[in-house]
């Protein structure tokens, strides 16, 4: 999470839970030449401030069946009472995925998802909805189920080239109700070292599959942290997910 997520609010086997609309990601992968495109609209409330992910773009491409190629980006927009709007591109995140160990449906995954995440513009930092960068991520991901349930969980750490190191801990658990809607409970633990965010976020959500190829995102929540942080009183994510794959399959049917 970059520094401006203090106030801010992060692709898809068959059976997993984790990824958009949530915080914590999963061992799933798009599948070979298969694309998962996010987009998303993201609030998150604190203290009257008030920031916009919007869009909060999240691309993904997959090589093979255990590799991801993924970029994300959003266009925030920073609001306070008595202030004009401040608006422009946050840090990118850009890395790739690899699912080294699959059990199967039902059985252990584990993943690695390595990235970079970009340096903000002078004017996006002075704006206050950019962090400096770059820094390193290095996550692990893990997905088992249990029975109907499936959990999720995600830790990882941040190697930063300027500014503090931050080491988060997601938990993700869920199961599909019937073929098109999922329910899951998410926590989300995010500390930096000797600095801001130091928040623990507690949010539910959901997906709906529309049609083929274009699922309804949802989440809302809030975090909770130590006195001397700030931490949001409402976060939330609200989106459409586009599978280009069945998409494509589900023209091609159509036809």
């Amino acid at each position: 999470m970059t520094a401006v997520s203090v106030l801010a609010a992060a692709p898809r086997g068959a059976a997993a839970q984790g990824g958009p609309p949530y915080l914590t990601n999963d061992p799933g992968t798009p599948g070979h030449a298969a694309w998962e495109i996010n987009v998303g609209l993201a609030p998150s409330v604190a203290q009257g401030q008030v920031l916009y992910q919007i869009p909060q773009l999240d691309v993904n491409f997959g090589l093979g069946e255990r590799l991801q190629l993924s970029v994300q980006i959003p266009y925030t927009v920073r609001t306070a009472p008595g202030a004009p709007a401040q608006a422009g591109w946050s840090n990118a995140l850009a890395g790739a995925k690899w699912r080294f160990w699959d059990r199967g449906e039902g059985g252990w995954q584990l993943s690695t998802f390595p990235q970079i995440e970009t340096g903000g513009s002078a004017l996006a930092q002075a704006k206050g909805v950019a962090a400096p960068g770059p820094r390193f991520l290095v996550p692990l991901e893990a997905t088992k189920g249990l029975g109907r349930l499936h959990v999720d969980l995600e830790v990882g750490y941040y190697f930063p080239w300027q500014g503090p190191d931050e080491r988060f801990l997601g938990i993700v658990g869920g199961e599909s109700l019937n073929p098109r809607l999922e329910l899951d409970a998410e926590v989300y633990d995010d500390r930096a070292i000797e600095a801001q965010p130091q928040n623990t976020t507690v949010d539910v959500g959901g997906r709906v599959k529309l049609r083929r190829g274009f699922v309804l995102l949802v989440m809302a929540g809030r975090a909770f942290g130590r006195a001397s942080s700030v931490p949001p009183e409402f976060e939330g994510y609200v989106g459409i997910q586009i599978l280009l794959s069945d998409y494509g399959r589900s023209l091609t049917t159509e036809r």
